[in-house]
């Protein structure tokens, strides 16, 4: 595993032993191993989602198109039990 060196300000550096403390994280390394993977998640989903918008813009959804979405969607909230 890679190592990182990464400078933070004393109260940046607070708030993490804190969550640390708490037992929210394992580590310092745990937290901030945690926060990276949350960030580039978050930036995944971020340029999934521009790309699925950039789709339809290029591509628009037909008047049938929307027409069978909608029905499908009444059909399924129809089947419900309550």
């Amino acid at each position: 595993m890679a190592q990182l060196i990464a400078r933070v300000d004393d109260d940046l550096m607070a708030e993490l032993d804190s969550i640390v403390a708490s037992g929210e994280a394992e580590s310092r390394s745990d937290a901030v191993r945690r926060a990276l993977e949350a960030m580039i998640d978050q930036r995944r989903r971020r340029l999934v989602g521009e790309a699925i918008a950039e789709g339809y813009r290029r591509v628009p959804e037909t008047d049938e198109e929307l027409g069978w979405a909608i029905e499908s969607t009444r059909s399924m909230i129809a089947e419900e039990p309550w």
